[in-house]
């Protein structure tokens, strides 16, 4: 990987400059395959193998990896989207949203984006010794401590051990998850799962549910992929690292876990979905330890993201580094997931989940779309920005109380976006107040 230099230009043998408060200049920009490291290895993770799983079950192989594709290239171009504007401004999330939703307005958009990511680094950490748990019987609660001890430190070293993290993780997630695919498929044979209907009994489960659970699991993350492509050296570098991702790594996560479900290899297909753990224990002899540092590795790539994610929205909020805010969000998110809560958040944070894709939407539209049409630059909040979230927002919660047959997540970028083009060209005011003149001075 790439070491960046500091400041002045002088490689730094410690921990390194993150750039929380200005964009990363171009001496420290990275190569693209250190960018592509860093996405690489946050889809490619179990969460994507068991929710997949979980589509399949419920709509069969082909239905169901069709659900998942349109998933996959609609955060390809979204996420991609978003990449190509971070590659050539260098800026991160919340830099990004003040040009969008002004100096005192971004706050609100990376508070409530820093947090839902807060919320899955707690998750994914308490998966970790749920996992173990289940597969060897060791205690959840020492384990995801120590989990979470590990996913701080990881993250406290800062973007170059993201890169390495997300490297380590795909490489032994692509042989472990074709190994557990061999053993789910040695007696029935890997053709019968093209056959596969889905799950006798399946509950009801639309094709637009799937699509947006696809979507969901990687709408906050993605929406803040200007975290990890700030670093890219332009922004085409940029759009590719996140082509790497999505729907590269996650593809290959999706299609393994797809695969073990349609393989009857699933312990518990509606709940589990491609979980393949188990799969791998049950193989014994070195997949044991293999199976375990995996778990570790793998949960512990999405962590660091996640925790990478919200530490930098916070720290440039508070004024803080990325290092303090690891510490304190990380204390906290241990905290929820030893205590075993974090089994309460999935539902909560895949609702607030729909509500993410306009906040993107709106960023694309103003930045690359809109741009010669902007405000005057430098006022505290952008009303139009913020009306066309709720409206995309209040479209989307609508359509999953009451069209779920539709994707909550297309409708609502759909709906956001139809609602700032609207706004833009209504023919009042600008899209944001002009800054208040400067005083003259005496």
């Amino acid at each position: 990987m790439d070491t960046p230099p500091t400041a002045d230009g002088r490689l730094d043998a410690g921990l390194g400059e993150e750039y929380e408060h200005e964009p990363v200049p171009a001496s420290a920009r990275r190569s693209l395959f250190s960018v592509c490291a860093v996405w690489v290895g946050f889809p490619m993770i179990m969460t994507s193998a068991v929710f997949s799983g979980i589509v399949v079950y419920h709509l069969g192989f082909t239905v169901g990896m069709l659900a998942v594709l349109v998933g996959d290239l609609t955060l390809m171009a979204y996420v991609g989207t978003l990449s190509y504007l971070s590659g050539g401004s260098g800026k991160n999330f919340a830099l990004t949203a003040v040009d969008t939703f002004g100096s005192k307005g971004f706050r609100i958009v990376s508070a409530f984006l820093s947090a839902l990511v807060i919320g899955w680094f707690a998750f994914q950490t308490g998966m970790v010794g749920a996992t173990l748990n289940v597969s060897m019987g060791w205690s959840a609660p020492w384990l995801t401590l120590l989990a979470g001890v590990l996913f701080v430190a990881l993250t406290f070293v800062g973007i170059r051990a993201i890169s390495w993290i997300g490297v380590v993780a795909s490489a032994l997630f692509i042989p472990l998850g074709v190994v557990a695919v061999v053993i789910a498929g040695s007696d029935a044979g890997f053709s019968s799962a093209f056959d596969y209907r889905g799950g006798a009994g399946a509950a009801a489960f639309s094709f637009g549910v799937a699509v947006t659970m696809t979507i969901a699991c990687f709408a906050d993350s993605g929406t803040m992929t200007a975290d990890f492509t700030r670093w890219a050296r332009n922004g085409t570098q940029g759009a590719l690292s996140a082509f790497a991702a999505f729907p590269v790594a996650y593809l290959i996560a999706q299609l393994v876990g797809a695969f073990v479900v349609a393989l009857g290899a699933s312990a518990d297909p509606a709940a589990t979905g491609g979980d393949f753990l188990h799969v791998l224990v049950g193989g014994g002899g070195i997949l044991v330890p293999l199976g375990i540092v995996f778990v570790f590795v793998n949960l512990g790539s999405v962590c660091a993201h996640c925790l990478y994610n919200g530490a930098v929205g916070f720290g440039h909020i508070t004024g803080k580094t990325m290092r303090q805010l690891t510490i304190v969000l990380g204390t906290v998110g241990i905290v929820a997931a030893v205590a075993g809560i974090w089994s309460y958040f999935a539902t909560w944070l895949n609702i607030l989940g729909v509500l993410v894709p306009p906040i993107g939407v709106i960023i694309i539209l103003d930045q690359l779309v809109f741009a010669a049409r902007r405000g005057a630059a430098g006022a505290g909040l952008y009303w139009k920005p913020f009306a066309a979230w709720a409206i995309g927002a209040t479209a989307a919660l609508a359509a999953h109380y009451f069209a779920a047959q539709l994707s909550d997540a297309v409708v609502a970028m759909v709906a956001g976006g139809l609602a700032f083009t609207a706004l833009v060209y209504l023919p009042v005011g600008s899209s944001a107040p002009a800054p208040t003149p400067a005083a003259e001075p005496a």
